[in-house]
């Protein structure tokens, strides 16, 4: 079967041609472009033509490891036909001189090529291409795939080209490899920021609506009994915190984070500790020995949203009268206390189903994001203890 494209390069190297001055621009070439910021399979492609023409060879393809690593599938290909490159989209790693290369990590010569082409039973190569160099794409001893030149009959790639075509392969390892690196850096900030706006929703969001859900029940009761004071608290309860979720989702959808209060953290905790009193009823006493700290801002934002977070716990489960808050300095930095003489704290088995257990894992992921160690644990007197120690970088 006659191939589709011949590649004819201008004057095809004998066994005494060696690697000048043009192989070196191409690899430099190939380097600059592998660098860039692109589509790996169109790079791949893109490359493809310059190295079939400095080898010499009549056709080219590129295979790359698949994901579960027992595949090569080919990416990309240069003067085979069609019906070729379907036949060869994905082969086993193994197979033939194509898995010699990637299992040996070493470049393959195959004087004849005609096993292959009764393996395919489809007149694969034609006359043109009698002959294959297998390449492997590796980096550091990890091969990530091969690539394949073919000759035709009495044409073969010296050994100086050789190793021009191996330092190539080493080129585009690399590439992929740092490819690869891009995409799971890609996949993990991602991640975080997905995780981050879950955190947000939850501490921004989810409180409030818990707060809802929680004054519902009373305003019911209390429309119930005809108790129109009662009820009309209770709703204006109910409207302000519906006011409330409704400005914090704008705050998330503008800024991804909600607002620390511009006067600073100590002014921020001080209206959180005044709206916990007013919406639980539950006395608490709030001292901060370092009302002058300034954090930078995303500091600030995560011992907030801890503090939040800690003190909805004790409305929503503690059944408290009395609780406190601290914020001291501590050796090598500082520390939060929040606590309570409720009922002490859940047990694993005792987590409910209202977000509290998920709401302990963001406080903890705030807590390693700080550099510090949260704690929650029993109070010595009765009650729930929450600790969270930081160190004092990027205080002023």
């Amino acid at each position: 079967m006659p191939l589709d494209k011949i590649v004819k390069p201008p004057a095809p190297p004998t066994a005494a041609d060696g690697a000048g001055a043009s192989d070196t621009g191409l690899l430099a070439e190939i380097a600059a472009g592998l660098s860039t910021d692109g589509d790996m399979g169109a790079l791949l492609q893109r490359f493809l033509e310059p190295i079939v023409r400095l080898a010499g060879a009549n056709a080219g393809a590129v295979r790359v490891l698949s994901e579960s690593g027992d595949r090569l599938v080919m990416v990309s290909s240069l003067g085979l036909p069609g019906a070729a490159s379907g036949a060869e989209h994905a082969v086993d790693r193994h197979c033939g001189y194509c898995g010699a290369a990637t299992d040996g990590r070493t470049l393959v010569w195959a004087d004849d090529i005609e096993d292959c082409d009764r393996r395919i039973g489809a007149g694969f190569f034609g006359a043109e291409c009698r002959r294959m160099l297998a390449v492997p794409l590796q980096h550091r001893g990890r091969v990530l795939g091969v690539y394949n030149l073919f000759y035709a009959a009495g044409v073969e790639p010296t050994p100086e080209i050789r190793g021009v075509l191996k330092t190539i392969g080493e080129l585009i390892g690399l590439a992929m490899n740092n490819a690869a690196l891009e995409a799971e850096t890609l996949r993990a900030r991602l991640m975080h920021e997905r995780q981050a706006m879950a955190a947000e929703v939850h501490d921004s969001i989810a409180q409030t609506l818990t707060f809802v859900k929680m004054r519902l029940p009373l305003l019911q009761d209390a429309l119930h009994a005809h108790d129109d004071a009662r009820s009309l608290r209770y709703l204006g309860d109910v409207r302000e915190a519906v006011a409330e979720a409704h400005l914090k989702l704008r705050e998330i959808i503008a800024q991804l984070r909600t607002r620390i209060d511009p006067r600073g953290l100590d002014s921020a905790l001080q209206g959180l500790a005044a709206r916990f009193r007013q919406r639980s009823g539950i006395e608490l006493i709030y001292r901060n020995a370092a009302a002058g700290l300034k954090l930078p801002a995303e500091v600030e934002t995560d011992i907030f949203h801890i503090a939040q977070e800690a003190l909805a716990n004790i409305e929503k489960h503690s059944a408290a009268r009395r609780s406190w808050f601290t914020f001291d300095t501590a050796p090598g930095g500082f520390e939060i206390r929040i606590e309570d003489d409720g009922v002490g704290p859940a047990t694993n088995d005792e987590q409910t189903d209202d977000g509290s257990h998920f709401g302990l894992g963001i406080m903890s992921e705030r807590a390693q994001r700080l550099g510090g160690e949260l704690t929650v644990g029993a109070r010595p007197t009765g009650g729930t203890r929450v600790r969270l120690a930081f160190p004092a970088a990027g205080a002023r």
